[in-house]
């Protein structure tokens, strides 16, 4: 498979495969790391104080401005196989 079929289906395993208990911290770095392969460069403003949730995701999708969207999607595919091995399905 390419890098693209092989990041569609890392997307699908991790919404398939991986439990919802991990730790946040990890969440945020698939979130950006979706972000970064999806869309590039983060394109909009950091949220309000309001919402701390868009802001901690806004947070962790800026801090990976600059990495290449092909760079984005194998550090993806690398971090689901990674979390699929520490939280197996039972």
């Amino acid at each position: 498979m390419g890098l693209e079929e092989d990041f569609q289906a890392a997307a699908k395993s991790a919404t398939d495969d991986i439990p919802d208990n991990i730790s946040n911290d990890e969440k945020l770095e698939l979130y950006a790391l979706f972000k970064q392969s999806t869309v590039g460069d983060c394109n909009t403003s950091r949220p309000g104080i309001f919402d701390q949730k868009g802001r901690y995701k806004w947070d962790a999708w800026d801090k990976k401005k600059g990495l290449s969207q092909e760079d984005a999607k194998k550090a993806y595919i690398e971090l689901v196989n990674t979390l699929k091995a520490k939280y197996p399905k039972a």
